[in-house]
């Protein structure tokens, strides 16, 4: 079920919704090991996470290294500020060649309904600039594609 929603909150948040047909333990497993994160966070088609790490525990920290078939690389980190299994998930965001200004705050909250969990992330952005600008960089388009990727793994899981 491919609802998803990308919408500006206030002027420093961006809220994302989707719905999946499965239990929130599967998709906060999904999110917080390696084996599967390296299988649906992948962006746009052609892009690779050939490093994953991530601990996840208050004061963890993570590294993503995306790698794109024509050899660009995009590489990202932080450090887990709340976890609460299975139904919240709170991290810093910060790019290794940061493209917009300041760090990021990623807070994910999954709420279960029968067979299906609503899966929220909030984003909460330093400034009004930085949050446009993330708003303005394409990134529909690659969390489509890693949601439908994750719903693929979810069934299989």
């Amino acid at each position: 079920m491919n609802d998803l929603k990308v919408v500006p909150a206030g002027d420093r948040n961006i809220v994302i919704t989707r719905t999946f047909k499965a239990s929130k333990e599967k998709i906060f497993d999904a999110y917080t090991k390696p084996e599967y994160l390296k299988r649906w966070l992948l962006g746009p088609e052609g892009w690779t996470l050939p490093v994953c790490t991530l601990d996840p525990h208050p004061g963890g920290q993570y590294h993503y290294l995306w790698r794109h078939e024509d050899g660009r690389e995009m590489g990202m980190h932080g450090v887990v500020k709340e976890i609460h299994r299975p139904d919240h998930l709170q991290t810093t965001e910060l790019f290794d060649e940061p493209w917009y200004p300041g760090e990021g705050l990623n807070d994910l909250s999954l709420t279960e309904d029968g067979k299906t969990t609503l899966h929220t992330v909030v984003l909460r952005y330093e400034s009004k600039t930085a949050r446009d600008m993330v708003l303005q960089s394409g990134m529909h388009r690659g969390l489509s594609e890693s949601y439908n990727r994750l719903e693929d793994l979810l069934r299989i899981m």
